[in-house]
This record gives structure tokens, C-alpha cells and sequence, in this order.
């Protein structure tokens, strides 16, 4: 009976992990394609006659160089951002014990079931009133805290054990010194985690983009990438195809080095 289980879900797995990589391995098969043999039926997975040109063609056709420098860049900073604020209030909910600790809390959970839309225009309008409009710090500043980093990072904080903190505060030391010392060293594993999801999730951001950056140069690589589909969509697909391939490159690199590391702050993190 086991064996029958084990087999079925390493037939479900395979299946789950066959409707992931087809559709990336679609995009890469058909960004080494010519478009006239684009939409073959049935499609050929393999080209014959690679054309790498088409990620030449994606560079020069438009800056996607600069689109790349300012996703990294704007990415990089919500990432250190998170990391900063959501360690220190993960650890301020789950180590010091303050008035309206339990309220503040679910007032910050409470904010995840907020949709992005429904405060995009507010933002706007905070981010005009301070002169902000069409930078990247429009993108940055609103991001650099989250409600499921502080949830994530608190988790594993009430884990660890409390009376190393009781001890180094008995010896004098400071909540800062504490948490600086001894608790933030040994949270790793869900900073890196915390770290991946972030970058995941901003990487490929779209809808904020669109709406706070009107120029051109200072597109993220998901907006500008939208600009290799041509007037009306008359872009070659195999081009704008190269282009997605390039943009999946860091998130497949990261996720590769970090793999060891998510899965560790992913159960460092599961509830109590």
C-alpha cells in the first residue's frame, strides 16, 4: 500500500511539475524560432536552426539594458527595506511585550486583505503631494514595509528561545543590543526566505509600474518588455519571447542558490 501511495504522488508531482516547465520551456523553445515557424502545429520543442539572434534583437530594439539596471535597482532596495523593518517589528511582536500589542498586530494581518487596488489611488495621490511622481522611489518607498514579512519573521522569532534575550538583558544589554546580537544573527534562514519571496514578488511587479512611471527610461524590465510587442502588437513573438527568457534568468538563479535556504525558513516559519 505504500508503494502504490508513493508512486501516485510521484506521478501527481510529475504531472504538477510537467504544466510548470512546459510553458517556460515553450518560451525558450520559441525564442530561438524564426515567427513564421512560431506557431507550428505541432509545435516543434526543439529548434533545428536556433536563432539566437533574437536576444541581440531584444537589446536592440529596445533599452532593455536600462530596464534591467532599474529593476534590479528598485528590487534590490524593497528587499534590503523588508529585510530591515520586517526583522526588527517581527521581532518587537514577538520578544517585547508592549500596551496594544495583540490590536496593533491584527490591525498590521489585517492589511494583507487590503487589494493593491484598492489603495493605488491613495498612494498616488501621497506620492505627488511629495514631489515623487515618476521616480523610482515612487516604487520603493511604498514597499519598503509588509505586513507578511512582519508575520513570517514573528513566527520564527517565537520559536527561538526566550530566555537568551532574558539572560543578555539581565547582563545589562539593551533590546537593540538583543535582538542585534543575538536574535538577528541567528535568523537566516527566514530572512533569506523572506528575501526570495520579496524579490519574486517585485520582480515581476507590473500594475504599480504602469501607474506611477511615465518615462520611458525609467521603466522596470515588466513594463518595458511590453514595449517588444510593437504598435498594435506587430512585434515578432520570438523576440518578445527572448526577452521574457531573459527576464526568468535571475529568478531561476536565485531561486536555484537560495532553494536549501527557503525550505529552511519556510518551516522555521509554519505556526506554533
Amino acid at each position: 500500500m505504500s508503494r502504490i501511495r508513493a508512486a501516485l504522488s510521484v506521478l501527481v508531482l510529475t504531472v504538477a511539475a510537467l504544466l510548470v516547465v512546459a510553458p517556460i520551456a515553450w518560451a525558450v523553445s520559441t525564442s530561438l524560432r524564426t515567427p513564421a515557424s512560431s506557431f507550428d502545429l505541432p509545435p516543434h520543442w526543439i529548434p533545428t536552426h536556433p536563432v539566437w539572434s533574437n536576444y541581440r534583437d531584444a537589446f536592440e530594439k529596445v533599452p532593455l539594458a536600462t530596464f534591467i539596471g532599474n529593476s534590479v535597482v528598485v528590487t534590490g532596495l524593497i528587499v534590503a527595506g523588508q529585510l530591515i523593518t520586517s526583522t526588527m517589528s517581527g521581532y518587537a511582536f514577538a520578544m517585547v511585550r508592549f500596551r496594544g500589542q495583540k490590536a496593533l498586530f491584527a490591525i498590521i494581518l489585517a492589511t494583507m486583505m487590503v487589494p493593491l487596488q484598492t489603495t493605488i489611488i491613495p498612494v498616488f495621490l501621497l506620492i505627488r503631494y511629495f514631489g515623487l511622481t515618476d521616480s523610482r522611489l515612487s516604487l520603493v518607498l511604498p514597499a519598503v514595509a509588509g505586513a507578511f514579512g512582519t508575520f513570517l519573521m514573528r513566527q520564527y522569532f517565537l520559536q527561538m528561545p526566550r530566555e537568551l534575550g532574558e539572560a543578555a538583558r539581565v547582563d545589562g544589554a539593551s533590546h537593540w543590543q538583543v535582538f542585534s546580537r543575538i536574535y538577528a544573527r541567528m535568523a537566516f534562514a527566514p530572512m533569506a526566505t523572506l528575501a526570495v519571496l520579496t524579490y519574486a514578488a517585485y520582480w515581476n511587479e507590473f500594475f504599480r509600474p504602469l501607474i506611477f512611471l511615465q518615462t520611458s527610461s525609467k521603466f522596470t524590465l515588466p513594463l518595458g518588455l511590453v514595449s517588444l510587442r510593437g504598435y498594435f502588437g506587430t512585434g515578432s513573438v520570438s523576440i518578445v519571447l527572448a526577452g521574457v527568457v531573459i527576464a526568468l534568468i535571475p529568478s531561476v538563479l536565485i531561486f536555484a542558490a537560495a532553494q536549501r535556504y527557503f525550505v529552511e525558513g519556510i518551516v522555521a516559519g509554519s505556526f506554533r
